[in-house]
Formats: C-alpha cells, sequence, structure tokens
C-alpha cells in the first residue's frame, strides 16, 4: 500500500512531540482533546476524527461509554485513560442542569477570544502565572495573533494539559487577517521573519527553489533540508504559493 507522505509526515510529527509527554496523563476534558493530545494518549487519527466530528455538531460527551461509542477506541485503551476525564458538574445532575449550565456558567458558555485576552486573564487557567502568561502575549504578538487555536502549544513552558485548560475558557474567535508570503517568490530574508522558519532553514529553501524549480504544492517544504516538519501544518498557514 502506498503510504500518503503528507499524512505520514503528520504522525511523524505527532510522534516527536508525543515522547515529551511520555508516562504524563492529567485530568482532563475528553471534549477537547486535539489531535496531538490524543496521539499522546494513543488514539488513531481515525478514532480522533469520529470525535471531531461528533463536535462539530456541538454534541459533548458526557461519560466515558459515550466517549467509547463516538470514538470506537478499545476496551484496553479505555480503561488506561478513562480515570483522567474530567466531566463538568452539570454531567451528574442530568439534562436540565447541563442546559442551566451552559447558558449560565462562564466556564464553558462564555468562551472568550484568545486573541483578546490580556496576561492578567489568561493567569486564571490553573497552571499559568505572570511569567507563562506575559510568554503567551510575547509569542502572540510576535505572530500578529494566534490564527488557530493550536498555535497555543507552540508557547515554550506551556504544559499540555495546561493548554487544554486554556482552551475550555479562550479560543480563537477573531483571527488575524495574514498577508501570507509567497513561497517561490520569498527572498531568505523575507522568509525568517516568519516566527517558525530559521535563517539557515529559510536559506535551505531558497537554494532548493534555485536548484528544483518552483514548488508545486507547499507540503514539497518536507523534503527541505532541516525544514521543521512538525510544524508544517502551522508554517503554511503563512505561505502561499
Amino acid at each position: 500500500m502506498k503510504v500518503n507522505t503528507v499524512e505520514q509526515a503528520h504522525l511523524d510529527s505527532l510522534k516527536g512531540m508525543a515522547q515529551l509527554d511520555v508516562g504524563k496523563i492529567f485530568p482532563f476534558n475528553p471534549n477537547y482533546i486535539t489531535d496531538h493530545k490524543g496521539y499522546t494518549l494513543g488514539m488513531s487519527l481515525e478514532e480522533l476524527d469520529r470525535l471531531f466530528d461528533y463536535r462539530d455538531k456541538n454534541k459533548f460527551i458526557n461519560s466515558a461509554e459515550e466517549f467509547q461509542k463516538v470514538t470506537q477506541i478499545s476496551d484496553s485503551l479505555l480503561n488506561k485513560i478513562a480515570p483522567y476525564f474530567k466531566f463538568p458538574a452539570w454531567v451528574k445532575t442530568g439534562p436540565i442542569a447541563q442546559k442551566k449550565f451552559y447558558q449560565n456558567n462562564s466556564e464553558i458558555n462564555k468562551v472568550e477570544d484568545l486573541n483578546g485576552a490580556t496576561a492578567e486573564e489568561l493567569m486564571r487557567i490553573n497552571g499559568i502565572g505572570p511569567t507563562l502568561s506575559k510568554r503567551i502575549v510575547k509569542f502572540r504578538d510576535r505572530l500578529g495573533g494566534f490564527v488557530v487555536n493550536e498555535q497555543l502549544y507552540d508557547v515554550y513552558g506551556l504544559e499540555p494539559e495546561v493548554v487544554q485548560r486554556t482552551l475550555e475558557q479562550f479560543q480563537v474567535l477573531q483571527p488575524p487577517t495574514i498577508k501570507k508570503t509567497n513561497i517561490n517568490q520569498a527572498t531568505a530574508e523575507e522568509l525568517a521573519q516568519l516566527v517558525y522558519i530559521t535563517q539557515d532553514v529559510a536559506r535551505e529553501i531558497v537554494a532548493h527553489r534555485k536548484s528544483n524549480g518552483p514548488f508545486s504544492s507547499l507540503d514539497e517544504l518536507v523534503g527541505v533540508g532541516a525544514f521543521p516538519t512538525d510544524r508544517i501544518e502551522r508554517i503554511k498557514l503563512y505561505l502561499t504559493l
């Protein structure tokens, strides 16, 4: 069977990030699992896709049994991760309380814009103190604003479980307008202005382009020297052909 190189690169990047979290499982709300978190738990891409499709319908999982029914994970994996599931209080008090919870409880109903949050507001999250809150704002400013929620994982020193808690209260509601850089026309200096691309990688991209001709797909970047393949999806947000 022919392996899709792009999907394989994505899997490899997840494996690399997962190695950082081996042995660390903290209580989490399974409704907010990202692909990174899911992979560290041992979920397959298909199982994650089922969860994401369910959540895209604005539906919430309220029990470990329902999580297994939606994702179709194995009994052994469920037994491993279910003890760490942390559901909101309304799960124990029924659908009426659930409706009231969403209407009145700011923990879930009033999700705020991550791009508008101040350092002080971010400190409401357990695990984020003065240093990390300022670091998040500084990184956001360097980006010109978060484009997708997953960029929060790129903040140095911010643990994945803290990111999960943060995304329950803050998400990218108003992404910035990005003026994308043309990968086939940009100079090394222009490419190095992107947060995720170092000067060395920028020079390698330009050298690769001169030797092999214009890129026909942004995914071809994974074949460039020291290109950070684990950041390909982030970098593609800022590039065009």
